[in-house]
């Protein structure tokens, strides 16, 4: 049984205006749909995106990280393999307006930090595969480390937002993985479908390990 989180989440401002980021889900959805082909009982926890999902899997359908916190936390432990890919926003509006905003000069919008899944799942951690992904457009390797043990998980796809076809949108990724025994694997570019099969190939590697 495997779950995999995909796409972004959508804060709210007010009801017209939200925060958000670039996501397309693409990347999750791939690996879900990598999953299912392989076999597996696939549920596929999304943000809004306009990517169909691969026949035979299970949607849970989110808006905001709230939102897919809950999921999360109330489905994980029925899997084997969990793979973090949603681009979930790190921040919230404080306060989200009743009525539509008015323009009117400079505004400021007070922020709140979001619950980190990643986190509460690696200390909560039993025996299923965890695995995150690390998106930055600097130190991409350091910070994809300090992620890894940070949340102890099982192994993080660190990919490099500046790189051409690697990223949001694309239909191509160029990924790094690390893992939590210090080995690391770097890839050329290749296809999101491509990607997803070597990241359930790793989980299936630590799976019989364990």
């Amino acid at each position: 049984k495997v779950l995999v989180t995909a796409g972004p989440t959508v804060e709210a401002i007010d009801p017209v205006r939200y925060i958000t980021n670039h996501s397309s889900g693409k990347m999750g959805y791939e690996i879900a749909k990598a999953a299912r082909i392989r076999g597996a009982e696939v549920t596929l926890i999304s943000g809004p995106v306009s990517v169909k999902p691969f026949t035979g899997i299970d949607v849970l359908k989110v808006k905001s990280a709230v939102e897919m916190h809950d999921a999360v936390v109330q489905n994980a432990a029925e899997y084997d393999i969990i793979i973090k890919a949603a681009a979930v926003a790190d921040y919230r509006p404080k306060n989200i307006a009743e009525n539509k905003i008015k323009k009117g000069g400079a505004m400021s919008v007070e922020l709140a930090e979001n619950p980190d899944i990643l986190k509460e799942l690696g200390k909560n951690k039993r025996n299923a595969v965890l695995a995150g992904f690390c998106m930055e457009t600097e130190n991409l390797l350091k910070n994809a480390e300090k992620k890894l043990k940070a949340k102890n998980l099982d192994f993080i796809v660190a990919n490099n937002l500046t790189a051409e076809g690697a990223g949001f949108k694309t239909d191509t990724n160029i990924v790094t993985i690390l893992d939590k025994d210090g080995n690391k694997s770097v890839y050329d570019i290749m296809g999101k479908d491509e990607v997803a099969h070597i990241i359930l190939d790793k989980c299936v590697k630590i799976m019989n390990k364990d």
